[in-house]
């Protein structure tokens, strides 16, 4: 006896649902994903070994001296308060307006970071951009 082979139908994959699917789960793990943001840096402070001396200009240089407790020194001046307005008010005073001064910032070695960020969030506000950090050079260990 001759069997007849049944025709086989043709299997096809529907693209449309496949996209839908494919869009439905890419929708899911984009709401559901949380993107944070690392704020911790780990940072090793650099010594200073060698840096170069201060060049002599015509102009006079303005000084602030931060120290161990965090109080300010404009050019030699004690400041009564340590705030950032009182030292504002302390170098317009000694610069006169003029913005184009070298500034340089001496900051005691145990003086609070803060200290030094608000003399020079000071500079920055009075438009100085000639700003100079004094460092000791590092003394060679045997």
């Amino acid at each position: 006896m001759k069997f007849r082979r049944r025709q086989r139908d043709t299997v096809e994959i529907g693209l449309a649902p496949l996209i839908d699917v494919v869009f439905i789960l890419l929708l899911f793990f984009v709401v559901t994903t949380t993107f944070t943001r690392e704020t911790r840096l780990k940072v090793d402070l650099p010594e200073a070994v060698s840096g170069a001396p201060m060049q002599e200009t015509e102009l006079r240089p303005l000084e602030v001296l931060v120290g161990a407790d965090g109080s300010f020194s404009v050019n030699g001046k004690a400041l009564v308060k340590s705030d950032l307005s009182s030292l504002m008010t302390s170098l317009q005073r000694e610069s006169e307006g003029d913005t184009s001064l070298p500034l340089t910032i001496s900051a005691d070695g145990k003086s609070p970071h803060q200290a030094v960020v608000i003399a020079m969030d000071a500079a920055g506000k009075l438009g100085f951009s000639r700003l100079r950090i004094a460092t000791v050079e590092a003394q060679a260990t045997p």
